[in-house]
């Protein structure tokens, strides 16, 4: 039930997220369902697929898209409400991304994988249904914005519910270990500008 809610919440927020990246672009009502739902489906899809769960988790159950179409549908008449669209993405997507590492992370940990799995799998259950809406909409991808903790957060709240299910049997403790970490960075990159170091090219030697 657990892995059930966190697939629905970030489903939910991803796909805002997408439809707010749909209304940046102007595109049309279906425009905004497709967006919507690539983002919202498309981390969880790929999680799936590499753990070979059969049926993907939205074909089970087709509530999932039913959800990220309505989140489109309001986002179409409301999105320009927001006085900063941008800003209120941002947010969203930070949001997102910390329920989609703990809900990869969980399924994993559900079918008894090793660390390392659990870990890849919640960055990209994480990460990779902003990569997609990003790179179909043109924009630069959040995931790749230069030095911003986004992999590092997503990484590190994976890591933290590892970590949690080593030092508690509490079912919920990985859950929230992962979403506190995973958002906690990535907020503190947008609030106080948290940043990994940048390559910066030098002068060849001769």
């Amino acid at each position: 039930m657990t892995l059930m809610l966190l697939d629905y919440a970030s489903v939910l927020v991803f796909a805002l997220s997408g439809a707010l990246v749909a209304s940046r672009a102007q595109l049309d009502i279906v425009g905004f369902f497709f967006i919507a739902c690539l983002t919202a489906v498309g981390g969880g899809t790929l999680r799936d697929l590499l753990l070979d769960r059969n049926p993907v988790f939205w074909v089970a159950n087709p509530t999932p898209p039913a959800i990220a179409c309505a989140a489109a549908f309001v986002v179409f008449f409301t999105a320009h409400l927001f006085e900063s669209r941008y800003k209120v993405l941002l947010w969203l997507d930070a949001i997102a991304l910390a329920i989609a590492v703990a809900a990869g992370a969980g399924v994993a940990q559900s079918l008894d994988h090793s660390a390392g799995i659990v870990i890849v799998m919640g960055v990209a259950t994480g990460t990779m249904g902003g990569l997609m809406r990003d790179v179909v909409c043109n924009e630069v991808p959040l995931v790749l914005k230069q030095g911003e903790l986004y992999v590092t957060a997503a990484f590190a709240g994976a890591g933290a519910a590892v970590l949690a299910a080593m030092l508690t049997p509490h079912p919920l403790a990985p859950v929230i270990a992962c979403i506190a970490t995973c958002f906690a960075l990535r907020a503190g990159s947008l609030l106080f500008g948290w940043r990994l170091p940048v390559y910066k090219a030098r002068p060849p030697r001769v």
